[in-house]
């Protein structure tokens, strides 16, 4: 018998792949940045039914709580692809150790504008990453 398709290569083009391993030192992990402290920087995110916020790298703790209602797909360049749907008030809190980080994007798969809003850590074990 032949070997079945991966399905989660169905949500890999070579661009996409290309920017996951270019996505390093991307540290924009939202929409844009509304507020920056010596302690936190705080994000929002909207995304369109059909767009995406590109690949990013999380290396600093962060929460982010949904704001909408909506799906989305998110893709890790170790090859996941992970699908959600969210409702407004869904959390969720992440860590990171010194040396950890999570690269991955998040691509509106849904009918309604997906928003969240972010908030990261500076005070993490990790440096943050700059944001030219």
């Amino acid at each position: 018998m032949p070997a079945q398709p991966d399905p989660h290569a169905l949500h890999w083009s070579p661009a996409l792949v290309a920017e996951a391993a270019g996505a390093r030192d991307n540290g924009r992990v939202g929409s844009r940045l509304v507020d920056e402290t010596s302690e936190y920087r705080i994000w929002l995110i909207e995304i369109a039914p059909g767009d995406r916020l590109p690949f990013h790298t999380h290396v600093l703790n962060y929460f982010w709580v949904a704001t909408s209602q909506g799906r989305a797909r998110s893709r890790n360049p170790d090859g996941r692809v992970v699908e959600m749907d969210y409702a407004p008030g869904d959390t969720r809190h992440m860590h990171f150790a010194e040396g950890e980080f999570m690269t991955h994007d998040l691509e509106n798969i849904g009918s309604t504008v997906l928003t969240f809003t972010t908030v990261e850590n500076k005070l993490s074990p990790n440096r943050p990453l700059p944001l030219d």
